[in-house]
This record gives structure tokens, C-alpha cells and sequence, in this order.
């Protein structure tokens, strides 16, 4: 087969900057190639799709149903629209992703109000919960009907199930949901070693928003509603929200090479180790001060402003608090152990000058 197609980048580059820079894993691009050819029914009615509802049930029950859409923003957005009413309120971390990072659309998009709490590690409390749980009968205030964690949060920290199971009971007695973010949620199971069950439908977590893309995959992630009871018409919901895919096959065998399986904690786990690798590093290196606890696959750290835009010409990250000096450097499935130490070796000697 003839393609005109070249390469356009060095591919033994790569930096700290996102696990959204990684390629996708060659066991996924395999399976993709696998379910190519011939004929399959649109929009979900396909046999790839219906083998992850059976693949999804191994891992969060056999009341779970998934529901593929393009990516992570998509899948916030349509998984909160399906437990609020069009007067509802969203309870999140202040730093959560759907408050800074998803260009405003669960309330432009998804007609809602966010409800933001400061927290010290990006973690939610039933105390720090309460800051906004009320005013359910005000009807000149938004009226609080979920609450949306992240797991791992976006300083790359990881809730214990404990600590999830409280948030939900928490919750569900005041009358609201719990969403849980998991755009890296394999990276927080490999992070406490236990199945992803464990914190999730186990602890009474009503949705669920998969992660596929930043452990391996190409695109996709998927809305997993665990308590039916909790949500409604979310088939027309995925639709108005253009999160449809009419190939959704190319989706569902993605999220099935990971999971059904154990490519997600093989992957997740690699990640993990290399932002261990990465803090060791940093903590012996003088001036360098890591931030928060390194519990996945992500490292926090604050450094001299300088050094960190000369470090920037040498490997891709980003500023998170450009003020403060804040940076985050992120380690994926492909990040190798030459990779960390070499950019080790970077920073000792950009500290150095």
C-alpha cells in the first residue's frame, strides 16, 4: 500500500510538558487496525461497542453502561449535564479541571454553575464541601445538586476510597450526586493498588468520567454511568452535545485494548514509576522545591523563574503558577528512564549557572 505520508517529527524526543503529548501505544494502534475493514453499524449499535459494556462490567459491575465519546471535556460535560436540572450547581476543587481548564464549557456548553472551594492539595473534604451545600430552597442562588471530584486531582494527588466513600455519603445526604473526573483515573488504581471498583461504584460514585487518552490511546474516553438511578437521557445528551461518534467502533476496541486486559495498569504503573524517578531526583538537587505529594505520574515543583524558561528551551513543560515560580512536569507511558535523567541532568546544570 502506497502513502505519500512522512514523518514530520523526531520521535525519540520528549519532554515533561503533558501525558497528552504521547503517541498512542502500539498495542492500541494494533487493535485499531483490527477493527478496520468491512461493514459495522454506526453510532454505537456495533459489536466493538457492545464488547466494552461486557469488558466495562468486569471492572465496575453489571449495572455499569459506557457511553465512548471524543475526549475529556466531552465526556465532563455530557456526564454533568445528565445529573443536574437546568437550574443546577456543580460542587468542585477550585483547581479542578472543568473550573480552569476546559475553556468555560460545562457552564457555556452544559448550562450550569460551578461551585468552587479552595483546597490546600486539590482534594475535597465533606467540610470543605459544605462552603457551598446549601441554599437548596433559595431560589435567587444556584441549587447544589452534585459534587465532582477528580481522582487523581490535578496537583497529582490520590484519594483514598475512605476518603471518597465520606465525600459520597457526604452528598447523597444532602440529595446531590458525585461525579468522578477520571481522566487519569488508572494512574491513581496503580498509584493505591486496588481495582478501579474499589473507589468508584464500590464507594457510591454515581458517574464517571474514563480516562483514555493520556494512558495510551489515540482519542476517546467514555461517560460510565455506575448507579442508573442517578442519570437520564443520557443518549440525547451525548448527541446535542456532539460528543457522537458515527465510527464509534475506531473508540470502543481502543478503551477495549486497554481494559480488557491489563495494558491501563501496565501503563499506568510505568508512569507512576517514572515521576517517582523524577522526584528522587529533584529532591537532591539544592533550590528545587517539589510541592505537593508525588502519588501518580505527575511532579509540582517551584524553581528560580530563570532557570525554568532556560530548562524550557531544553525540554518541553509547563509554568502552572508563573508568578510563584510553580511548574509541573508531567511522565507518560513512553517516558523512559533516559528520558527523567536526562532532564535530571539538565536541571542540575541549569541550577548550577
Amino acid at each position: 500500500m502506497r502513502t505519500d505520508a512522512r514523518r514530520h517529527h523526531d520521535p525519540q524526543v520528549r519532554g515533561f510538558a503533558s501525558d497528552n503529548y504521547a503517541g498512542a501505544h502500539p498495542e492500541v494502534l494494533a487493535a485499531i487496525a483490527l477493527a478496520n475493514g468491512g461493514h459495522q453499524v454506526a453510532y454505537g449499535e456495533d459489536d466493538y461497542t457492545g464488547h466494552l459494556q461486557r469488558v466495562m462490567h468486569s471492572h465496575f459491575g453489571p449495572t455499569a453502561e459506557a457511553f465512548p465519546v471524543f475526549n475529556g471535556t466531552g465526556a465532563n460535560v455530557v456526564a454533568l449535564q445528565a445529573l443536574t436540572d437546568r437550574w443546577g450547581a456543580v460542587i468542585c476543587a477550585e483547581s479542578a479541571h472543568i473550573n480552569v481548564d476546559e475553556g468555560g464549557a460545562p457552564e457555556r456548553m452544559g448550562g450550569l454553575k460551578l461551585l468552587t472551594v479552595p483546597t490546600p492539595d486539590g482534594k475535597l473534604t465533606p467540610e470543605l464541601i459544605d462552603r457551598q451545600a446549601y441554599g437548596w430552597d433559595d431560589e435567587h442562588r444556584a441549587m447544589p445538586q452534585v459534587v465532582s471530584i477528580t481522582q487523581n486531582t490535578e496537583l497529582g494527588t490520590v484519594y483514598t476510597p475512605d476518603e471518597i466513600r465520606a465525600i459520597c455519603d457526604h452528598a447523597h445526604g444532602h440529595g446531590m450526586k458525585v461525579h468522578l473526573d477520571g481522566a487519569r483515573i488508572a494512574n491513581a488504581a496503580a498509584s493505591l493498588d486496588v481495582p478501579m471498583r474499589t473507589f468508584t461504584n464500590t464507594v457510591g460514585v454515581d458517574v464517571l468520567s474514563f480516562g483514555g487518552t493520556k494512558n495510551g490511546a489515540l482519542f476517546g474516553e467514555a461517560v460510565v454511568v455506575l448507579n442508573p438511578d442517578a442519570v437520564r437521557a443520557m443518549k440525547h445528551l451525548r448527541k446535542l452535545s456532539m460528543q457522537l461518534a458515527s465510527k464509534m467502533r475506531f473508540v470502543s476496541v481502543q478503551l477495549e485494548a486497554l481494559l480488557a486486559k491489563d495494558l491501563w495498569l501496565r501503563n499506568a504503573r510505568h508512569a507512576n514509576g517514572m515521576a517517582q524517578r523524577l522526584a528522587e531526583g529533584v529532591r537532591a538537587i539544592d533550590g528545587v522545591e517539589i510541592l505537593y505529594p508525588v502519588q501518580a505520574n505527575a511532579v509540582f515543583a517551584r524553581l528560580p523563574h530563570a532557570v525554568s524558561e532556560r530548562l524550557q528551551k531544553r525540554f518541553r513543560f509547563y509554568f502552572w503558577d508563573e508568578t510563584a515560580g510553580d511548574v509541573r512536569w508531567m511522565c507518560a507511558f513512553d517516558t523512559r528512564e533516559d528520558d527523567v535523567d536526562a532532564f535530571l541532568q539538565a536541571l542540575k546544570e541549569e541550577m548550577a549557572r
